[in-house]
């Protein structure tokens, strides 16, 4: 009999190979090709799957009841309610990734414990040992919930079977990447090992009706660990973003198959563990200086309408190249507007270094946010000041005009709340008073960077 050959799986996408390369032709990622043992099978599983299966009844759409599927389960959180729909749907699997360090064990053991007041949850951790685990539950006070049960297992096969027994409605695991088959060789992480347990715990949460959340692993480069197809598996993938060492902590849904992926929850971290932020527009407000460089603008968090405040320092350079630093905003969109500033203001900034940041820890993703950056930076390197009570929204258009924004409405109620007194802002939305609407980004600077 010939002996079975190993196989060298791609640890990015999946795909296989026969022997050892140092780079992978289908998604083009250098070493990542892991050697994984044969799977033994007697036939072919086309061989198999010709002869087998059974015929199926279908249901119709009116024999089917939904009542099931209303009862969702509150996280204690209103704001987390309404990023995954409404609640924590039974039957659901829900992806949470993030950083290290970023709070995700903290929230789920918050919101495990807010579940174990009405139901019983199980927090599976194949990270941290009973101990660790009962420390953090003392600071959060969640040890002393009756309903909460903890197991320490990297066991997929062993946690699929106590969910399957039904007896808990929630069950977290912390988390998917420390999960291991034993049908397979592979080291836990591995595609084959995340891929499989996905699978076997997925298929257990349908069948016993209880809500899952696996944790994720993130890489460098802020994506998920492991395979694209983990994505895929799950109904909801929830992404936690924000500074590790401060600031707020944002959680927004990337994917939602019960509802919708506009809405933001924002978080601040504190020793009892996290908390909604109720006014996060005056929080990142508190401690602004009116100086040059500095533009307050009317972003939208989700469909939460939110005051941020965009700081602007222009430098000459030391060296022969420009530097350019954004914290909170993407670099290429930076630089795609420094150079619009150029052609359509005759701003020179060819010889300067320019550092963007955005208070609060916030990761700007608004295209609005463009009139805004584009006004701190000609502020600091013009050294004058915008007038006190503006606030700034707008996209900015290669051309230099100043074109719409969605949801101008609720932005100019946020900063009406917050005693502000006009907002500058694109013509298409001067039909309201409180608007100085402006056509394009030259006459936004010479009109309103006088001081």
């Amino acid at each position: 009999m010939v002996k079975p050959k190993s196989q060298f799986v791609c640890q990015n996408c999946g795909a296989t190979y026969g022997k050892w390369t140092g780079k992978c032709e289908n998604c083009g990622e250098w070493n990542s090709l892991l050697e994984q043992a044969p799977v033994s099978s007697g036939k072919s599983v086309v061989a198999r799957g010709a002869h087998s299966g059974r015929i199926l009844v279908p249901q119709t759409m009116q024999s089917i009841s939904a009542e099931d599927s209303i009862l969702r389960l509150g996280t204690g959180f209103g704001d987390l309610d309404d990023v995954l729909g409404g609640g924590i749907l039974p039957g659901g699997v829900i992806l949470m990734a993030g950083q290290p360090g970023i709070g995700k064990s903290t929230l789920l053991l918050q919101v495990a414990a807010y579940v174990a007041k009405t139901s019983p949850v199980l927090y599976a951790s194949g990270e941290e040992s009973s101990s660790q685990v009962k420390l953090r539950a003392e600071r959060l006070g969640a040890e002393k919930s009756e309903q909460l049960s903890f197991i320490a297992s990297t066991s997929a096969d062993d946690i699929a079977a106590t969910i399957r027994s039904g007896a808990y409605r929630f069950v977290v695991i912390d988390s998917i990447q420390t999960l291991a088959l034993d049908e397979i060789t592979s080291a836990p992480g591995t595609v084959s090992q995340i891929t499989n347990s996905s699978n076997v715990i997925i298929r257990a949460a349908k069948e016993a009706g209880a809500a899952v959340v696996l944790v994720g692993h993130v890489t460098k480069e802020g994506s998920i660990a492991g395979p694209k197809v983990l994505e895929h598996l799950v109904d909801v993938v929830l992404q936690f973003e924000g500074d590790r060492y401060g600031g707020f902590k944002v959680v927004r849904a990337i994917k939602n198959r019960f509802g919708s992926t506009s809405e933001a929850a924002i978080f601040e971290m504190f020793e009892e563990g996290l908390r909604l932020v109720e006014n996060p527009s005056a929080a990142l407000l508190a401690e602004r200086q009116d100086a040059d460089g500095s533009v307050v603008l009317a972003t939208l968090e989700g469909t939460r309408p939110l005051l941020v405040e965009i700081q602007a320092l222009v430098n000459p350079t030391s060296f022969g190249y420009p530097k350019r630093t954004a914290s909170g905003f993407d670099l290429n969109r930076l630089n795609l507007l420094i150079a619009v500033l150029e052609r359509r203001t005759k701003l020179n900034l060819s010889d300067k270094d320019i550092y963007i940041n955005v208070v609060g820890g916030l990761r700007l993703s608004d295209q609005a946010a463009d009139l805004a950056i584009c006004m701190a930076i000609a502020s600091a390197a013009a050294g004058r000041r915008i007038d006190e009570g503006v606030v700034v929204f707008g996209e900015v258009g290669l051309g230099g005009e100043v074109r719409s924004a969605q949801a101008a409405e609720r932005r100019i109620a946020e900063a009406k709340k917050l005693g502000f007194t006009k907002a500058i802002a694109p013509k298409a939305h001067s039909k309201n008073s409180f608007i100085k609407g402006v056509t394009d980004l030259r006459s936004a600077l010479i009109d309103y960077l006088q001081n």
